[in-house]
């Protein structure tokens, strides 16, 4: 049995591990769980920290430019951008 990873991308309203998802993407590298992101609502997990409960890792955090630039939203990355990744069995 080999691994394969999922990626879950998650913006949230402060760089405060506990704070609201504002916005999200997921990309499965295990083809078992169907891309539904452009017709949920609702994120996955409310804040970086309930995902980190259900097994996913950190993996980047915001960089410091991202969350300080004052035209971020316009001519950048979304601030306090965080990246997380959950390992899966498949066969």
């Amino acid at each position: 049995m080999s691994q394969r990873q999922r990626i879950l991308i998650m913006y949230l309203s402060t760089a405060c591990l506990a704070s609201e998802t504002t916005a999200w993407a997921e990309y499965d590298g295990t083809g078992k769980h169907p891309y539904t992101g452009a017709m949920e609502t609702e994120p996955p997990y409310w804040s970086v920290l309930e995902a980190m409960k259900d097994g996913w890792r950190v993996i980047q955090f915001p960089s410091d430019q991202a969350a300080t630039s004052e035209n971020a939203y316009r001519t950048g990355p979304f601030p306090f951008e965080f990246i997380l990744e959950k390992l899966e069995d498949v066969a």
